[in-house]
Protein backbone atom coordinates (compact mmCIF):
# COMPACT_ATOMS: atom_id res chain seq x y z
CA UNK A 1 0.00 0.00 0.00
CA UNK A 2 2.66 2.11 0.98
CA UNK A 3 4.28 1.55 -2.43
CA UNK A 4 1.45 2.56 -4.09
CA UNK A 5 1.13 5.74 -2.50
CA UNK A 6 5.13 6.89 -3.73
CA UNK A 7 4.58 5.34 -7.05
CA UNK A 8 1.34 7.67 -7.46
CA UNK A 9 2.95 10.94 -6.12
CA UNK A 10 5.97 10.48 -8.20
CA UNK A 11 3.70 10.19 -11.17
CA UNK A 12 1.66 13.30 -9.82
CA UNK A 13 5.07 15.35 -9.45
CA UNK A 14 6.29 14.55 -12.68
CA UNK A 15 3.40 15.68 -14.34
CA UNK A 16 3.21 18.56 -12.43
CA UNK A 17 6.93 19.83 -13.59
CA UNK A 18 6.41 18.76 -16.68
CA UNK A 19 3.04 21.28 -17.09
CA UNK A 20 5.43 23.80 -15.52
CA UNK A 21 7.99 23.24 -18.16
CA UNK A 22 5.63 23.70 -20.80
CA UNK A 23 4.01 27.21 -19.47
CA UNK A 24 8.01 28.31 -19.23
CA UNK A 25 8.22 27.66 -22.41
CA UNK A 26 4.68 29.28 -23.89
CA UNK A 27 5.38 32.06 -21.56
CA UNK A 28 9.58 32.17 -22.26
CA UNK A 29 10.49 31.90 -25.53
CA UNK A 30 8.51 34.03 -27.45
CA UNK A 31 10.37 37.40 -28.59
CA UNK A 32 8.92 40.71 -27.72
CA UNK A 33 10.59 43.36 -30.03
CA UNK A 34 11.32 46.76 -28.20
CA UNK A 35 9.44 49.66 -29.19
CA UNK A 36 10.65 52.14 -31.61
CA UNK A 37 12.88 54.84 -30.71
CA UNK A 38 11.03 58.42 -29.86
CA UNK A 39 12.43 61.31 -32.23
CA UNK A 40 11.42 64.75 -33.17
CA UNK A 41 10.80 65.37 -36.73
CA UNK A 42 9.93 69.06 -38.53
CA UNK A 43 9.74 70.34 -41.73
CA UNK A 44 12.05 72.77 -43.03
CA UNK A 45 11.32 76.54 -42.70
CA UNK A 46 11.26 78.32 -45.78
CA UNK A 47 11.66 81.89 -45.78
CA UNK A 48 13.28 84.97 -47.54
CA UNK A 49 17.22 84.96 -47.56
CA UNK A 50 20.06 87.50 -48.21
CA UNK A 51 22.93 85.73 -49.51
CA UNK A 52 26.39 86.47 -48.58
CA UNK A 53 29.89 85.83 -49.07
CA UNK A 54 31.84 84.68 -45.97
CA UNK A 55 35.38 86.01 -45.78
CA UNK A 56 38.48 86.68 -43.73
CA UNK A 57 40.44 89.76 -43.60
CA UNK A 58 41.84 92.31 -41.73
CA UNK A 59 41.40 96.10 -40.44
CA UNK A 60 43.80 98.65 -41.45
CA UNK A 61 43.80 102.81 -40.36
CA UNK A 62 42.25 105.00 -42.70
CA UNK A 63 45.95 107.26 -42.19
CA UNK A 64 49.34 106.20 -41.18
CA UNK A 65 51.80 108.29 -41.39
CA UNK A 66 55.35 108.83 -39.43
CA UNK A 67 55.86 112.16 -37.78
CA UNK A 68 59.50 113.33 -39.09
CA UNK A 69 61.28 116.37 -37.81
CA UNK A 70 62.30 118.30 -41.38
CA UNK A 71 64.92 121.13 -39.74
CA UNK A 72 67.59 120.56 -37.79
CA UNK A 73 67.60 121.71 -34.31
CA UNK A 74 67.15 120.44 -30.75
CA UNK A 75 63.75 118.94 -29.36
CA UNK A 76 62.71 122.15 -26.70
CA UNK A 77 59.20 120.36 -25.90
CA UNK A 78 56.82 117.26 -25.98
CA UNK A 79 53.28 118.77 -26.34
CA UNK A 80 51.03 115.58 -26.15
CA UNK A 81 50.93 112.39 -24.08
CA UNK A 82 51.50 109.02 -25.67
CA UNK A 83 48.97 107.26 -27.06
CA UNK A 84 46.55 110.06 -27.06
CA UNK A 85 43.99 111.32 -29.35
CA UNK A 86 44.69 114.38 -31.02
CA UNK A 87 43.09 116.63 -33.21
CA UNK A 88 44.26 117.86 -36.35
CA UNK A 89 47.20 120.89 -36.38
CA UNK A 90 47.74 120.42 -32.95
CA UNK A 91 51.09 120.82 -31.85
CA UNK A 92 53.05 117.46 -31.14
CA UNK A 93 56.87 118.78 -30.61
CA UNK A 94 58.59 121.82 -30.43
CA UNK A 95 62.14 122.63 -31.96
CA UNK A 96 64.18 125.07 -31.18
CA UNK A 97 63.07 128.47 -33.29
CA UNK A 98 65.65 131.31 -32.24
CA UNK A 99 67.76 130.21 -35.44
CA UNK A 100 65.20 129.88 -38.02
CA UNK A 101 63.34 133.04 -36.72
CA UNK A 102 66.50 135.07 -37.27
CA UNK A 103 66.73 134.00 -40.84
CA UNK A 104 63.69 135.26 -41.67
CA UNK A 105 64.18 138.51 -39.57
CA UNK A 106 66.98 138.63 -42.13
CA UNK A 107 64.92 137.55 -45.39
CA UNK A 108 62.76 140.41 -43.99
CA UNK A 109 65.19 143.54 -43.66
CA UNK A 110 66.80 142.20 -47.26
CA UNK A 111 63.31 142.07 -48.96
CA UNK A 112 63.30 145.99 -47.81
CA UNK A 113 66.37 147.09 -48.62
CA UNK A 114 65.52 145.67 -52.52
CA UNK A 115 62.13 147.39 -52.48
CA UNK A 116 63.68 150.56 -51.48
CA UNK A 117 66.10 149.76 -54.23
CA UNK A 118 63.61 149.49 -56.18
CA UNK A 119 62.37 153.18 -55.53
CA UNK A 120 65.74 154.38 -56.67
CA UNK A 121 65.66 152.40 -59.45
CA UNK A 122 61.92 153.44 -60.71
CA UNK A 123 62.57 157.09 -60.25
CA UNK A 124 65.53 157.26 -62.34
CA UNK A 125 64.23 155.29 -64.81
CA UNK A 126 60.92 157.99 -65.01
CA UNK A 127 63.55 160.75 -64.79
CA UNK A 128 65.65 159.43 -67.90
CA UNK A 129 61.91 158.97 -70.25
CA UNK A 130 61.33 162.19 -69.33
CA UNK A 131 65.00 163.98 -70.51
CA UNK A 132 64.48 161.49 -73.22
CA UNK A 133 61.19 163.16 -74.21
CA UNK A 134 63.17 166.72 -74.03
CA UNK A 135 65.93 165.45 -76.00
CA UNK A 136 68.60 166.20 -73.20
CA UNK A 137 70.00 162.24 -72.51
CA UNK A 138 70.56 159.59 -74.83
CA UNK A 139 68.82 156.21 -75.62
CA UNK A 140 71.91 154.28 -73.82
CA UNK A 141 71.31 156.57 -70.65
CA UNK A 142 67.57 155.31 -70.60
CA UNK A 143 67.89 151.80 -71.28
CA UNK A 144 70.44 151.39 -68.56
CA UNK A 145 67.79 152.67 -66.20
CA UNK A 146 65.22 150.20 -67.36
CA UNK A 147 67.88 147.71 -66.62
CA UNK A 148 68.97 148.94 -63.59
CA UNK A 149 64.76 148.98 -62.59
CA UNK A 150 64.70 145.22 -64.14
CA UNK A 151 67.52 144.14 -61.75
CA UNK A 152 65.82 145.83 -58.58
CA UNK A 153 62.47 143.62 -59.71
CA UNK A 154 64.30 140.67 -59.69
CA UNK A 155 66.02 141.40 -56.66
CA UNK A 156 62.45 141.76 -54.64
CA UNK A 157 61.17 138.22 -56.35
CA UNK A 158 64.19 136.23 -54.67
CA UNK A 159 64.18 138.55 -51.57
CA UNK A 160 60.06 137.59 -51.32
CA UNK A 161 61.23 134.03 -52.11
CA UNK A 162 63.68 133.90 -48.74
CA UNK A 163 61.27 135.45 -46.71
CA UNK A 164 58.17 132.44 -47.65
CA UNK A 165 60.90 130.23 -47.23
CA UNK A 166 62.44 131.52 -43.72
CA UNK A 167 58.67 131.42 -42.56
CA UNK A 168 58.36 127.74 -44.16
CA UNK A 169 61.05 126.72 -42.05
CA UNK A 170 59.71 128.23 -39.08
CA UNK A 171 56.61 126.63 -39.17
CA UNK A 172 58.45 123.56 -39.19
CA UNK A 173 60.13 124.41 -36.00
CA UNK A 174 56.33 123.33 -34.40
CA UNK A 175 55.80 119.73 -35.24
CA UNK A 176 51.80 119.53 -35.81
CA UNK A 177 49.28 116.85 -36.44
CA UNK A 178 48.47 116.70 -39.95
CA UNK A 179 44.71 114.36 -39.16
CA UNK A 180 43.15 113.34 -36.36
CA UNK A 181 44.34 110.27 -34.64
CA UNK A 182 46.43 108.35 -32.09
CA UNK A 183 49.92 109.23 -31.40
CA UNK A 184 52.21 106.61 -30.94
CA UNK A 185 55.38 106.49 -28.26
CA UNK A 186 57.43 109.43 -28.86
CA UNK A 187 61.00 108.54 -30.35
CA UNK A 188 63.32 111.13 -28.96
CA UNK A 189 63.33 113.00 -25.99
CA UNK A 190 63.63 116.91 -24.79
CA UNK A 191 67.32 117.99 -25.98
CA UNK A 192 67.68 115.83 -28.65
CA UNK A 193 69.44 116.97 -31.96
CA UNK A 194 67.06 116.15 -34.59
CA UNK A 195 67.41 116.62 -38.60
CA UNK A 196 71.12 116.50 -39.26
CA UNK A 197 71.72 114.15 -41.58
CA UNK A 198 68.19 114.14 -42.82
CA UNK A 199 64.28 113.98 -41.31
CA UNK A 200 64.37 112.24 -38.17
CA UNK A 201 61.54 109.93 -37.18
CA UNK A 202 60.13 111.54 -34.31
CA UNK A 203 56.57 109.32 -33.76
CA UNK A 204 54.02 108.02 -35.76
CA UNK A 205 49.98 108.85 -35.51
CA UNK A 206 47.32 106.72 -37.06
CA UNK A 207 43.75 107.41 -38.15
CA UNK A 208 41.26 104.71 -36.72
CA UNK A 209 37.87 106.57 -37.44
CA UNK A 210 37.01 105.76 -39.68
CA UNK A 211 38.51 102.03 -40.57
CA UNK A 212 39.39 99.66 -43.20
CA UNK A 213 38.67 96.57 -43.45
CA UNK A 214 40.52 94.72 -46.69
CA UNK A 215 39.67 91.43 -47.67
CA UNK A 216 40.37 89.04 -51.04
CA UNK A 217 37.80 87.44 -52.67
CA UNK A 218 38.42 84.35 -54.81
CA UNK A 219 38.45 84.06 -58.82
CA UNK A 220 35.23 81.55 -58.98
CA UNK A 221 33.25 84.37 -56.32
CA UNK A 222 34.52 87.26 -58.23
CA UNK A 223 32.76 85.11 -61.51
CA UNK A 224 29.13 85.00 -59.59
CA UNK A 225 28.81 88.20 -58.87
CA UNK A 226 29.52 89.21 -62.57
CA UNK A 227 27.16 86.42 -63.76
CA UNK A 228 24.22 87.48 -60.54
CA UNK A 229 24.98 91.34 -62.25
CA UNK A 230 24.31 90.11 -65.63
CA UNK A 231 20.69 88.28 -64.68
CA UNK A 232 19.86 91.42 -63.06
CA UNK A 233 20.43 93.44 -66.20
CA UNK A 234 23.63 95.48 -64.29
CA UNK A 235 27.20 95.82 -65.19
CA UNK A 236 29.65 96.29 -62.60
CA UNK A 237 30.70 100.35 -61.37
CA UNK A 238 33.28 101.43 -59.16
CA UNK A 239 30.65 104.65 -58.58
CA UNK A 240 28.81 102.07 -56.68
CA UNK A 241 30.43 100.46 -54.42
CA UNK A 242 29.16 103.01 -51.52
CA UNK A 243 26.01 101.09 -52.41
CA UNK A 244 26.68 97.81 -51.55
CA UNK A 245 27.09 96.74 -47.94
CA UNK A 246 29.34 95.37 -45.91
CA UNK A 247 29.43 93.86 -42.50
CA UNK A 248 32.58 92.36 -40.28
CA UNK A 249 32.75 90.99 -36.72
CA UNK A 250 36.24 90.70 -34.13
CA UNK A 251 36.69 86.89 -33.03
CA UNK A 252 34.80 87.31 -29.88
CA UNK A 253 31.54 88.92 -30.96
CA UNK A 254 28.37 86.64 -32.41
CA UNK A 255 27.60 87.53 -35.77
CA UNK A 256 28.65 91.10 -37.63
CA UNK A 257 27.90 93.86 -35.16
CA UNK A 258 29.95 96.18 -37.80
CA UNK A 259 28.34 98.00 -40.59
CA UNK A 260 29.88 99.60 -43.45
CA UNK A 261 30.03 99.78 -46.92
CA UNK A 262 32.74 98.61 -49.92
CA UNK A 263 34.72 101.39 -50.92
CA UNK A 264 37.58 99.69 -54.02
CA UNK A 265 37.46 96.95 -55.38
CA UNK A 266 41.48 96.08 -57.28
CA UNK A 267 41.07 96.54 -61.14
CA UNK A 268 42.78 93.33 -61.20
CA UNK A 269 43.33 89.66 -59.96
CA UNK A 270 46.61 88.66 -58.59
CA UNK A 271 47.57 86.27 -60.91
CA UNK A 272 49.95 84.11 -57.93
CA UNK A 273 46.91 84.11 -55.35
CA UNK A 274 43.85 84.37 -57.82
CA UNK A 275 42.33 86.59 -55.82
CA UNK A 276 40.78 90.02 -56.01
CA UNK A 277 41.67 92.28 -52.94
CA UNK A 278 38.75 94.42 -52.09
CA UNK A 279 38.50 97.11 -49.17
CA UNK A 280 35.58 98.33 -47.06
CA UNK A 281 35.10 101.32 -44.75
CA UNK A 282 33.38 101.41 -41.74
CA UNK A 283 32.75 103.59 -38.78
CA UNK A 284 34.77 103.58 -35.95
CA UNK A 285 33.70 106.62 -33.81
CA UNK A 286 33.86 104.50 -30.20
CA UNK A 287 37.46 103.08 -31.58
CA UNK A 288 36.59 99.76 -30.33
CA UNK A 289 38.12 98.00 -33.35
CA UNK A 290 41.97 98.42 -34.11
CA UNK A 291 44.17 98.49 -37.12
CA UNK A 292 45.33 94.85 -37.87
CA UNK A 293 42.92 92.69 -36.13
CA UNK A 294 41.38 89.64 -37.68
CA UNK A 295 38.01 90.33 -38.81
CA UNK A 296 35.16 87.70 -40.20
CA UNK A 297 33.69 89.73 -43.73
CA UNK A 298 29.80 89.22 -44.46
CA UNK A 299 29.25 90.98 -48.12
CA UNK A 300 25.64 90.25 -49.97
CA UNK A 301 25.45 88.88 -53.27
CA UNK A 302 22.03 87.36 -53.83
CA UNK A 303 18.47 87.43 -52.55
CA UNK A 304 16.70 84.03 -52.52
CA UNK A 305 13.19 84.34 -51.53
CA UNK A 306 11.76 80.86 -51.04
CA UNK A 307 15.24 79.71 -48.95
CA UNK A 308 15.11 76.04 -47.16
CA UNK A 309 16.72 75.71 -43.77
CA UNK A 310 17.35 73.51 -41.28
CA UNK A 311 18.63 73.44 -37.96
CA UNK A 312 22.20 73.64 -38.25
CA UNK A 313 22.73 70.49 -35.33
CA UNK A 314 20.21 68.09 -37.24
CA UNK A 315 22.96 68.27 -39.77
CA UNK A 316 25.35 65.37 -40.02
CA UNK A 317 28.91 64.87 -42.40
CA UNK A 318 30.57 61.81 -43.54
CA UNK A 319 32.98 61.29 -46.21
CA UNK A 320 30.38 62.30 -49.07
CA UNK A 321 29.32 65.54 -47.42
CA UNK A 322 26.58 66.74 -45.89
CA UNK A 323 23.38 64.83 -44.66
CA UNK A 324 19.80 64.76 -43.10
CA UNK A 325 17.86 62.16 -41.89
CA UNK A 326 14.31 62.19 -42.64
CA UNK A 327 11.24 60.23 -42.10
CA UNK A 328 10.26 58.22 -45.02
CA UNK A 329 7.53 55.09 -45.86
CA UNK A 330 6.00 53.45 -43.02
CA UNK A 331 8.00 55.90 -40.20
CA UNK A 332 11.36 54.14 -41.58
CA UNK A 333 14.53 56.56 -41.03
CA UNK A 334 16.06 57.51 -44.81
CA UNK A 335 19.31 59.67 -45.18
CA UNK A 336 19.24 62.24 -47.44
CA UNK A 337 22.45 63.90 -48.63
CA UNK A 338 22.44 67.72 -49.37
CA UNK A 339 24.44 70.96 -50.10
CA UNK A 340 25.00 73.36 -47.61
CA UNK A 341 25.08 77.02 -47.37
CA UNK A 342 25.26 79.83 -44.97
CA UNK A 343 24.13 79.86 -41.41
CA UNK A 344 21.60 81.92 -40.57
CA UNK A 345 21.34 82.27 -36.77
CA UNK A 346 20.44 78.41 -35.44
CA UNK A 347 19.29 77.34 -38.71
CA UNK A 348 21.75 76.65 -42.18
CA UNK A 349 20.43 76.90 -45.52
CA UNK A 350 20.05 74.08 -47.47
CA UNK A 351 20.57 74.52 -51.23
CA UNK A 352 20.09 71.19 -52.66
CA UNK A 353 19.10 68.01 -51.60
CA UNK A 354 15.66 68.75 -49.76
CA UNK A 355 12.06 69.07 -50.60
CA UNK A 356 10.12 71.78 -48.43
CA UNK A 357 7.58 68.66 -47.38
CA UNK A 358 10.36 66.87 -45.77
CA UNK A 359 10.35 65.81 -42.33
CA UNK A 360 13.82 65.75 -40.90
CA UNK A 361 14.76 64.81 -37.85
CA UNK A 362 15.91 67.28 -35.38
CA UNK A 363 16.36 65.30 -32.01
CA UNK A 364 17.05 61.54 -31.24
CA UNK A 365 19.29 61.74 -34.10
CA UNK A 366 21.74 58.70 -32.46
CA UNK A 367 18.47 56.85 -32.27
CA UNK A 368 17.62 57.09 -36.01
CA UNK A 369 19.27 54.89 -37.68
CA UNK A 370 18.99 54.39 -41.99
CA UNK A 371 16.35 51.88 -42.65
CA UNK A 372 14.91 51.29 -38.63
CA UNK A 373 11.83 52.38 -37.66
CA UNK A 374 11.55 55.32 -35.31
CA UNK A 375 8.43 56.80 -33.50
CA UNK A 376 8.18 60.23 -34.58
CA UNK A 377 6.79 63.22 -33.14
CA UNK A 378 6.31 66.08 -34.96
CA UNK A 379 7.30 69.87 -34.01
CA UNK A 380 8.73 73.10 -35.37
CA UNK A 381 11.95 73.68 -36.95
CA UNK A 382 12.87 76.82 -34.70
CA UNK A 383 14.66 75.82 -31.74
CA UNK A 384 12.89 78.07 -29.42
CA UNK A 385 9.38 75.80 -30.11
CA UNK A 386 11.15 72.19 -29.49
CA UNK A 387 12.94 73.55 -26.31
CA UNK A 388 9.30 74.62 -25.06
CA UNK A 389 8.40 71.40 -25.81
CA UNK A 390 10.86 69.67 -23.71
CA UNK A 391 10.23 71.76 -21.00
CA UNK A 392 7.15 70.80 -20.97
CA UNK A 393 7.54 66.92 -21.40
CA UNK A 394 9.94 67.05 -18.45
CA UNK A 395 7.08 69.12 -16.53
CA UNK A 396 4.65 66.31 -17.53
CA UNK A 397 7.16 63.62 -16.43
CA UNK A 398 7.71 65.03 -13.24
Amino acid sequence: MRGRLHQGLRLFLTFSGMAILAGCEESGNSYVPPPPPPVRVAQPVQQPVTLYFELTGNTAPLNSVDIEARVQGYIQSIDYQDGMMVKKDAKLFGIERDTYQAQLDQAKASLASQQASQVGAKQEYDRQLNLMKQEVTTQTAVDSAKATLDEANAAILNAQANVELATINLGYTEVLAPFDGIVTDHLVDIGTLVGVSGPTKLASIVQTDPLYAYFNVSETQVLMIKQTLAKQGHTFRQTDLPSIPAEIGLQTEEGYPHKGHLDYVSPQLDASTGTLQVRALFDNKDHAMLPGLFVRVRVPVGHNDKALLVRDDAIGTNQLGSYVLVLGKDDVVEQKPIKTGQREGPLRVVESGLDPADLVVIQGVQQAIPGSKVAPEKMEMNPAATAAGDAKANTTTQ
